[in-house]
């Protein structure tokens, strides 16, 4: 079977999302079990909960050095109930690659998702993500965002933010957030997402889309962290939810080189709830210098100010 050029969807070209669909919607098959070692309040692990319920059955998952490759149980048993491949921090894209062309030769339309951390995705990964994006892999890769190096000790990546508190930024991170999703963008994805656990259907319904279309997708998931953020393990949802309304985190896809403001970041994009009522709520931002604060404010603003310009761009 030949496979469509890269950009072409293997559904219809134009995806609607269903009407009035609600979480009842959402399938009730488990694909992540209950006997998972992540940490109360993980949304990584949350989120893929929904994620392979998008996905269904016939998923495989490549998982490099991550929190999300050591929660899965101690062999020879795991929660995670598809499929998965455990690989080294740099080469979760390059295996996908190879297992998708294995994949495709033989005829299956098996669905290969990748999903790392930040460390293995704007650092010691992005070599490998390039390429694949660059050689049109039909995959989906999702980057589960905690925003350090979770899984060792909270040390401080690229996609930390600015002023951040880190085990080794004792004194706030003073170099800005990479922005991994304008790398990913000049590669021109078919489809392109942010998402965060905070807002289940849309994570779900992202999924589902980014999974209709032949080539490279990329989703961008932002996965507070109760432990390395410090915040109450009960607070996760809350504090998810606190992002969006200030604009730290804009929820958005671009499909077919337009981009589209998701439903709930609509309101917060234009007007946005104070910067300091998502920061305070997490302890990694305690005593946050102010210079690094009115930096950190600006380069949201920014961010925030283009979505804005691109969504309404004719």
């Amino acid at each position: 079977m030949t496979p469509p050029a890269h950009g072409e969807p293997s559904l219809p070209p134009v995806f609607k999302r269903r009407a009035g669909e609600t979480m009842a919607q959402i399938p009730k098959e488990e694909y992540i079990l209950e006997t998972t070692s992540a940490c109360p309040g993980c949304s990584s692990s949350l989120s893929l909960r929904y994620i392979l319920k998008a996905a269904g059955p016939d998923t495989v998952l490549v998982i490099p050095a991550s929190c999300s490759s050591v929660i899965q149980g101690m062999y020879p048993n795991t929660a995670v109930n598809v499929p998965v491949y455990n690989i080294a921090f740099a080469a979760a894209a390059s295996c996908a690659s190879g297992m998708v062309a294995g994949l495709r030769r033989a005829g299956r339309e098996t669905k290969v998702i990748v999903y790392a951390g930040d460390g293995g995705t704007v650092d010691i990964g992005l070599q490998a993500l390039s390429g694949a994006l660059e050689r049109e892999t039909d995959f989906l890769y999702i980057c589960f965002d905690n925003e350090a190096y979770g899984n060792t000790g909270m040390q401080r990546s690229g996609s930390t933010p600015l002023g951040a508190l880190t085990t080794t930024t004792p004194l706030g991170k003073i170099h800005p957030k990479k922005e991994i999703d304008r790398i990913v963008e000049a590669h021109h994805p078919p489809y392109q997402a942010t998402a965060i656990s905070a807002f289940p259907l849309d994570l779900f319904q992202k999924v589902e889309k980014a999974l209709t279309f032949r080539g490279p997708s990329f989703i961008h998931l932002l996965a507070p962290c109760p432990t390395g953020w410090r915040f109450p393990h009960g607070k996760t949802i809350e504090v998810g939810r606190m992002a969006v309304k200030t604009a730290a985190w804009v929820l958005w896809e671009r499909g077919q080189g337009r981009l589209s403001v998701s439903a709930p970041s609509k309101g917060p994009l234009k007007r946005p709830v104070p910067l300091q009522d998502y920061l305070g709520m997490q302890g990694r931002f305690k005593g946050l210098d102010p210079a690094l604060l009115s930096r950190l404010q600006q380069g949201i603003g920014t961010n925030r100010e283009a979505i804005l310009a691109e969504a309404e761009r004719p």
